[in-house]
Protein backbone atom coordinates (compact mmCIF):
# COMPACT_ATOMS: atom_id res chain seq x y z
CA UNK A 1 0.00 0.00 0.00
CA UNK A 2 1.53 3.64 -0.80
CA UNK A 3 0.17 7.01 -1.14
CA UNK A 4 -1.89 6.16 -4.40
CA UNK A 5 -3.99 3.50 -2.22
CA UNK A 6 -4.79 6.98 -0.52
CA UNK A 7 -5.72 9.30 -3.31
CA UNK A 8 -9.13 8.30 -3.79
CA UNK A 9 -10.14 9.20 0.08
CA UNK A 10 -8.57 12.63 -0.27
CA UNK A 11 -10.50 12.97 -3.90
CA UNK A 12 -13.68 12.50 -2.00
CA UNK A 13 -12.95 15.04 0.74
CA UNK A 14 -11.95 17.41 -1.60
CA UNK A 15 -15.31 16.97 -3.86
CA UNK A 16 -17.01 16.95 -0.34
CA UNK A 17 -15.68 20.29 0.46
CA UNK A 18 -15.96 21.73 -3.15
CA UNK A 19 -19.99 20.51 -2.66
CA UNK A 20 -19.77 22.60 0.08
CA UNK A 21 -18.60 25.38 -1.46
CA UNK A 22 -20.70 25.64 -3.86
CA UNK A 23 -24.06 25.28 -1.88
CA UNK A 24 -22.15 27.86 0.71
CA UNK A 25 -22.31 30.36 -2.63
CA UNK A 26 -25.85 29.63 -3.59
CA UNK A 27 -27.47 30.01 -0.38
CA UNK A 28 -25.65 33.30 -0.01
CA UNK A 29 -26.54 34.84 -2.67
CA UNK A 30 -29.83 34.26 -1.67
CA UNK A 31 -29.32 36.63 1.34
CA UNK A 32 -30.34 39.98 -0.02
CA UNK A 33 -28.53 42.60 0.60
CA UNK A 34 -29.49 45.95 -0.33
CA UNK A 35 -28.67 45.78 -3.57
CA UNK A 36 -30.82 44.43 -6.64
CA UNK A 37 -30.32 40.63 -7.04
CA UNK A 38 -32.22 38.20 -9.67
CA UNK A 39 -31.00 35.17 -7.58
CA UNK A 40 -33.54 36.09 -4.85
CA UNK A 41 -36.71 35.08 -6.73
CA UNK A 42 -34.43 31.88 -7.75
CA UNK A 43 -36.98 30.11 -4.81
CA UNK A 44 -40.37 31.98 -5.64
CA UNK A 45 -42.43 29.85 -8.11
CA UNK A 46 -45.33 30.57 -10.13
CA UNK A 47 -48.06 28.77 -11.42
CA UNK A 48 -47.64 27.81 -14.95
CA UNK A 49 -50.41 26.12 -16.39
CA UNK A 50 -50.91 24.16 -13.06
CA UNK A 51 -47.18 23.20 -12.67
CA UNK A 52 -44.90 25.22 -10.38
CA UNK A 53 -41.87 26.56 -12.00
CA UNK A 54 -39.09 29.51 -10.61
CA UNK A 55 -40.29 33.13 -12.40
CA UNK A 56 -36.93 32.43 -14.74
CA UNK A 57 -38.92 29.97 -17.02
CA UNK A 58 -41.45 32.22 -17.75
CA UNK A 59 -40.08 35.67 -17.97
CA UNK A 60 -36.41 37.46 -18.15
CA UNK A 61 -35.47 38.78 -15.24
CA UNK A 62 -33.20 42.24 -15.25
CA UNK A 63 -31.74 45.15 -13.02
CA UNK A 64 -31.77 48.26 -14.67
CA UNK A 65 -30.54 49.75 -11.70
CA UNK A 66 -29.03 48.61 -8.50
CA UNK A 67 -32.42 49.07 -6.93
CA UNK A 68 -34.93 47.44 -9.13
CA UNK A 69 -35.52 44.26 -10.39
CA UNK A 70 -37.61 44.06 -13.76
CA UNK A 71 -39.27 41.09 -15.07
CA UNK A 72 -40.71 40.70 -18.32
CA UNK A 73 -43.18 37.91 -18.04
CA UNK A 74 -43.22 36.05 -22.26
CA UNK A 75 -46.59 35.87 -21.78
CA UNK A 76 -48.90 39.02 -20.78
CA UNK A 77 -51.52 36.62 -19.03
CA UNK A 78 -48.73 35.48 -16.76
CA UNK A 79 -48.39 38.71 -14.86
CA UNK A 80 -51.32 38.13 -12.26
CA UNK A 81 -49.47 34.86 -11.13
CA UNK A 82 -45.97 36.53 -11.30
CA UNK A 83 -47.04 38.93 -9.08
CA UNK A 84 -49.19 36.92 -6.58
CA UNK A 85 -46.37 34.49 -6.07
CA UNK A 86 -44.60 37.80 -5.56
CA UNK A 87 -46.81 38.56 -2.79
CA UNK A 88 -47.03 35.28 -1.21
CA UNK A 89 -43.19 34.93 -1.12
CA UNK A 90 -41.34 35.66 2.26
CA UNK A 91 -39.46 38.47 0.48
CA UNK A 92 -41.25 41.13 1.53
CA UNK A 93 -41.69 43.22 -1.73
CA UNK A 94 -44.31 44.83 -3.26
CA UNK A 95 -44.80 44.49 -6.85
CA UNK A 96 -45.85 47.52 -9.29
CA UNK A 97 -46.81 46.39 -12.48
CA UNK A 98 -47.22 48.69 -15.56
CA UNK A 99 -49.18 46.89 -17.97
CA UNK A 100 -45.83 45.56 -20.13
CA UNK A 101 -43.65 44.36 -16.86
CA UNK A 102 -43.44 44.00 -13.31
CA UNK A 103 -41.10 46.46 -11.17
CA UNK A 104 -39.70 45.25 -8.00
CA UNK A 105 -37.65 48.14 -5.78
CA UNK A 106 -35.85 46.99 -3.16
CA UNK A 107 -36.55 48.51 -0.23
CA UNK A 108 -33.28 50.16 1.91
CA UNK A 109 -32.08 47.71 4.81
CA UNK A 110 -32.02 49.13 8.43
CA UNK A 111 -29.58 48.93 10.24
CA UNK A 112 -31.28 46.23 12.22
CA UNK A 113 -31.85 44.19 9.54
CA UNK A 114 -28.20 44.55 8.15
CA UNK A 115 -26.92 42.69 11.57
CA UNK A 116 -29.80 40.13 10.92
CA UNK A 117 -28.45 39.69 7.36
CA UNK A 118 -25.31 39.42 9.05
CA UNK A 119 -25.65 37.13 11.46
CA UNK A 120 -27.89 34.69 9.23
CA UNK A 121 -24.66 34.84 6.94
CA UNK A 122 -22.62 33.84 9.31
CA UNK A 123 -24.69 30.67 10.59
CA UNK A 124 -24.42 29.16 6.87
CA UNK A 125 -21.09 29.82 7.13
CA UNK A 126 -20.52 27.93 10.52
CA UNK A 127 -22.61 25.18 9.24
CA UNK A 128 -20.35 24.89 5.76
CA UNK A 129 -17.36 24.90 8.37
CA UNK A 130 -18.88 22.24 9.98
CA UNK A 131 -19.29 20.04 6.80
CA UNK A 132 -15.57 20.82 5.92
CA UNK A 133 -14.53 19.58 9.25
CA UNK A 134 -16.27 16.81 9.21
CA UNK A 135 -14.87 15.67 5.41
CA UNK A 136 -11.52 16.08 6.61
CA UNK A 137 -12.18 13.87 9.88
CA UNK A 138 -13.96 11.43 7.63
CA UNK A 139 -11.14 10.79 5.33
CA UNK A 140 -8.27 10.90 8.50
CA UNK A 141 -10.65 8.13 10.25
CA UNK A 142 -10.55 5.92 6.53
CA UNK A 143 -7.20 6.11 6.42
CA UNK A 144 -6.12 5.04 10.10
CA UNK A 145 -8.25 2.24 9.15
CA UNK A 146 -5.67 1.57 6.00
CA UNK A 147 -2.73 1.96 8.45
CA UNK A 148 -4.50 -1.06 10.53
CA UNK A 149 -4.84 -2.98 7.08
CA UNK A 150 -0.67 -2.40 6.08
CA UNK A 151 -0.72 1.24 4.58
CA UNK A 152 3.02 2.26 6.23
CA UNK A 153 2.89 5.53 8.73
CA UNK A 154 4.87 8.07 6.56
CA UNK A 155 2.57 7.73 3.84
CA UNK A 156 -0.67 8.14 6.33
CA UNK A 157 1.63 10.89 8.02
CA UNK A 158 1.29 12.79 4.66
CA UNK A 159 -2.15 11.92 3.74
CA UNK A 160 -3.22 13.41 6.96
CA UNK A 161 -1.01 16.57 6.40
CA UNK A 162 -2.24 16.78 2.63
CA UNK A 163 -6.06 16.36 4.20
CA UNK A 164 -5.79 19.34 6.61
CA UNK A 165 -3.89 21.28 3.70
CA UNK A 166 -7.06 20.53 1.78
CA UNK A 167 -9.24 21.43 5.18
CA UNK A 168 -7.21 24.80 5.34
CA UNK A 169 -7.49 26.18 1.92
CA UNK A 170 -11.20 25.60 1.93
CA UNK A 171 -11.61 27.19 5.18
CA UNK A 172 -9.91 29.85 4.21
CA UNK A 173 -12.25 30.31 0.84
CA UNK A 174 -15.20 30.00 3.25
CA UNK A 175 -13.81 33.05 5.45
CA UNK A 176 -13.35 35.32 2.38
CA UNK A 177 -16.23 34.43 1.09
CA UNK A 178 -18.13 35.84 4.32
CA UNK A 179 -16.21 38.68 4.57
CA UNK A 180 -17.54 39.51 0.78
CA UNK A 181 -20.97 39.30 2.27
CA UNK A 182 -20.75 41.55 5.18
CA UNK A 183 -18.86 44.11 2.98
CA UNK A 184 -21.65 44.08 0.67
CA UNK A 185 -24.36 43.48 3.20
CA UNK A 186 -23.50 46.19 5.05
CA UNK A 187 -22.36 48.71 2.40
CA UNK A 188 -25.49 51.39 2.30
Amino acid sequence: MDLQDVKPILNEAKESMETTIQFLENTLAHIRAGKANPRILDAVRVDYYGVHVPIANVASITTPDAKTIMIQPWEKAMMKPIEKAILNSDLGINPTDNGEAIRLSMPPLTEERRKQLVKQARMEVEEARIRIRNARRDAIEHIKKMVKEGLPEDVEKDAEEQAQKLHDQYIKKIDEMLALKEKEIMTV
